[in-house]
């Protein structure tokens, strides 16, 4: 039966792509088993809201934003490695240019990757532990202010 809902769920998301007047971006969906949460980024006596994907578990992780034609401006994707560890990111598979965000269990970022280089293999790395990444579009965090050590305010952050 799961079998079933699966390629009937997969020809849905076809269908809908082959639709005349449905853009790739409306017809792809968000990441399985993935909704939509509140992150904010205090910065500069500013706080700047998102709504947020959270990756949670491998699969979701290693899957992240691939194969997105877009990405809205107030949107984003955060990944939670569960505890702090330094990690490596890249941009296989990711049409997107990205700001990569890497956060200390304590919500303060560590680090900013900047305008990260779509389809690239090349390894980003935290540069020391961190239990999260958020990943926002290419040059929000320049336009916004955004810079280390500013915090980050969500549940991710208050274990």
């Amino acid at each position: 039966m799961l079998a079933l809902r699966t390629a009937f769920t997969a020809l849905a998301f076809v269908l809908v792509a082959l639709m005349p007047g449905v853009s790739s971006a409306q017809s792809q969906p968000a990441a399985a088993g993935a909704g939509l949460e509140a992150l904010a980024i205090v910065s500069g006596g500013k706080r700047h809201a998102f709504q947020v994907e959270v990756m949670r578990t491998p699969d979701q992780r290693a899957r992240g934003l691939m194969h997105r034609n877009y990405l809205p401006a107030d949107r984003g994707m955060l990944f939670d490695f569960g505890s702090s560890e330094p990690v490596a990111m890249w941009m296989q598979n990711t049409y997107i240019p990205l700001d990569m965000l890497f956060i200390r269990a304590d919500g303060t970022i560590a680090r900013i990757a900047e305008q990260t280089e779509p389809l690239s293999t090349r390894t980003i790395p935290s540069g020391e532990p961190v239990l999260s990444v958020l990943e926002i579009n290419g040059g929000i965090s320049r336009q916004l202010g955004i810079k280390p050590g500013d915090k980050v305010e969500h549940a991710l952050f208050k274990r």
